[in-house]
């Protein structure tokens, strides 16, 4: 579930017949090299595959008609190796539906000035073609992205893999599937959310379930599942008991092991993979999932408390372009308000996502006041240090807004002994104050999600693939 089934990316390069059979053997030539380059250099994280030479509109329309068709295809990248006059482009541009990059590069990376001549400017004239083509993308409105730097530099080769991890997670994005376990915690306003709506913009499919479907399926996992999963916790994690005997905190460890299985079960077999719960909707459960929630987070499945679908998804969403590292969902629950340390304290009663964790986990069973069920079992840590961005979906109604905000993670300067539950810490940028005052002015909710591994200049570049309207903090 951490992991999408390799995509791959075609490569289309821009010439026309006007330079002859020769000079366009050459171009085939210098795009081969390109390709095979390109893939060897292990910073790409999926391969591209050169296409046909683009010199006509039928070559460019069948092309772009046979990329939409085909799964396997996560987008197109262009490169215009010689001038491309661009009405050839129009019909292309307007069927294609998969993220384009135009790659504004040549072949040479400096001019040959001692040899320099008129068949070697016909040849290479990237800066030309860069134009022409540049403008009937924008006269089209593709939102296309745009990287311009030599391919064989290692930043510009950078650039290129994380703009594919945008275009896999946008293709995903039609096939995020959400599981709401009950319906949204009463009275609260940011959970709620037009589900049509998303479907149609941003292709996410958004189910309810009554929680009894759930309960069906805890209620079939047999025992030596749970003891193998319980032996699995024991490799991984530190155990601490407390105040609880071994066996009263084994027992409660062993719900959690069994809700983890049921929901990994009602989920693979519906296609879900992001989900909600609510500790308002419990009925014969045990326990709010918390560990169970945690370990299925660390897998890669999306997910949300409160029945909040929208950052479900974005949480599953933004998984899938981090390759799940360092991404999760995350709440803003405590400031710390001292002068020069103003910072956010960010956790939730259960649920913070273990791929944030910048230390060996332990299981603690403590009681939970919300739900008033059985002490639910969880993982404990602290969070690890970086800069990473944090992003909150808002329905307003009218449309639906994205807020985007750069942090820098930080690791606790105080042990918290008696906090049951995982903490991570952040600042805010620019600063505690205009960043928080911004937020709120923005209607930017409590629930979000957070990667230590993506850019806000990626999350922008989703946005605008799918006309997502976004504020970033700065």
């Amino acid at each position: 579930m951490s992991t999408i089934e390799k995509k791959e990316f075609w490569f289309v390069v821009g010439s026309q017949q006007l330079y002859g059979e020769e000079a366009l053997a050459e171009v085939r030539k210098h795009a081969q090299k390109m390709t095979n380059e390109l893939n060897e250099s292990g910073i790409l994280p999926c391969p591209i595959v050169l296409q046909d030479l683009a010199v006509s509109a039928d070559k460019i329309t069948a092309m772009m008609k046979e990329a939409n068709y085909r799964d396997e295809v996560a987008g197109i990248i262009t490169w215009m190796h010689t001038f491309s006059p661009a009405k050839m482009w129009i019909r292309g541009m307007k069927l294609l539906q998969k993220p384009l990059l135009h790659l504004a590069t040549q072949f040479n990376e400096s001019i040959p000035w001692e040899t320099i001549d008129m068949d070697f400017m016909d040849l290479n004239q990237s800066a030309h073609g860069d134009r022409e083509y540049g403008f009937i993308n924008a006269r089209l409105n593709k939102q296309n992205k745009v990287i311009v730097g030599h391919w064989k530099r290692s930043e510009t080769q950078k650039q290129i893999a994380d703009w594919m991890n945008v275009a896999v997670a946008f293709n995903e994005s039609f096939n995020i599937k959400v599981a709401r376990f009950g319906d949204n915690m009463r009275n609260v306003a940011v959970t709620e959310g037009d589900k049509v709506e998303a479907q149609i913009q941003f292709g996410w499919t958004v189910d309810y379930f009554g929680i009894g479907d759930l309960v069906q399926y805890v209620n079939k996992v047999k025992e030596e599942e749970i003891a193998d999963l319980l032996a699995e916790y024991a490799d991984l994690y530190e155990f601490e008991y407390g105040a609880y005997s071994k066996e009263d905190w084994e027992a409660s460890v062993k719900v959690q092991a069994s809700y983890e299985i049921a929901i990994q079960r009602f989920l693979d077999d519906g296609g879900y993979n992001a989900f909600t719960t609510n500790f308002e909707d419990l009925y014969g459960m045990k326990q709010l999932p918390g560990l169970a929630v945690q370990r299925l987070m660390a897998k890669g499945y999306g997910f949300a408390g409160e029945g909040d679908w929208k950052t479900a998804a974005l949480d599953r969403l933004l998984k899938v372009m981090s390759n799940n590292q360092s991404t999760g969902f995350m709440e803003d629950y405590t400031y710390e308000l001292a002068a020069g340390k103003e910072s956010v304290l960010q956790s939730h009663m259960l649920e913070v996502d273990p791929t944030l964790g910048g230390n060996k986990p332990k299981i603690i069973v403590s009681p939970l006041g919300p739900g008033n069920k059985e002490d639910p079992a969880r993982l404990v840590f602290d969070g690890k240090a970086g800069d990473g961005v944090v992003v909150s979906m808002a329905d307003f109604g009218t449309h639906y807004k994205l807020l985007i905000n750069e942090v820098s993670m930080f690791e606790p300067e105080f042990p918290a002994p008696k906090l049951p539950v995982a903490r991570v810490l952040w600042n805010i940028k620019p600063n505690f104050h205009d960043g928080v005052k911004a937020w709120i002015e923005n209607g930017g909710g409590h629930h979000t999600v957070v990667s230590l591994n993506l850019t806000t200049e990626q999350i922008v570049n989703y946005a605008k693939l799918v006309d997502l309207e976004y504020v970033i903090i700065k």
